[in-house]
Formats: C-alpha cells, structure tokens, sequence
C-alpha cells in the first residue's frame, strides 16, 4: 500500500504535472519512507516494524486527515498552493472517476494503519 501511494504521488506529480500544495508534501515526507521501511520489514520478515513503521504512519495519517477536513469544508481555511503548481481544491485534482487526491491519502494511511494494528497485537501473544 505504501509503495502504491508512493508511486501514484510520484505518478500525479512527475507524469501529470500536478505540484503538490504544501499539506501534499507533508503527507509525502511521512508516505514515502513508509514505502522503504515496510519494504525492509517484509524483506527481512521483520514482525517488529510495527514499532517504527506505525508512529510514522500516525502522524501522516493526522496530516491526512487534516487535509481532508480542509478540503471538505469542515474546517473553514483556504488550503494554499504550493508554489505556482493548483491547490488540492481544485477540480483538477480529481482522480478515479471524481476522488480527491487529500481523500486518497487518507485511505493509504487508513489502510496502512488497519494492517499494521493486528501485527502488534500478535507480537504481544
């Protein structure tokens, strides 16, 4: 999951052309080294990870969140561009059909987090 968030970040950003605002780099910070870490894990059959990999994955599902609630309107603040590239309110930051790119993020982490919940609870047995 982490690799597949990973590679669509990189995707929407070097393919599309999209610049992330500035909550999209956050998110990208706490993503993209989730993607090597778990990969490590598994390589190494690692069942400890959790222990690393769930705080990591915490605090940029916090940030998603957040981001969420700005993009639905429930916290009411602008969310700014990064730099010349669009803000995640506009239109264009649509994928699959009408899904925005914050609310994507948080289903990554959400996911993430659901799978890396059991593991802990079996390394306490």
């Amino acid at each position: 999951m982490a690799l597949l968030s990973t590679l669509g970040a990189l995707y929407i950003g070097e393919i599309m052309g999209q610049s992330p605002c500035v909550l999209c780099w956050f998110q990208r910070a706490f993503m993209f080294p989730l993607a090597i870490i778990l990969a490590v894990a598994s390589y190494t059959s690692d069942a400890g990870a959790w222990r690393y990999a769930l705080p990591v994955a915490g605090v940029g599902w916090l940030i998603a969140f957040y981001h969420a609630l700005l993009y639905f309107g429930v916290i009411a603040q602008n969310i700014t561009p990064c730099g010349i590239g669009p803000s995640c309110s506009s239109s264009n930051m649509l994928i699959f059909d009408g899904i925005p790119i914050p609310f994507l993020s948080l289903l990554s982490f959400t996911a993430i987090i659901a799978l890396l919940i059991p593991i802990s609870w079996r390394s306490h047995e």
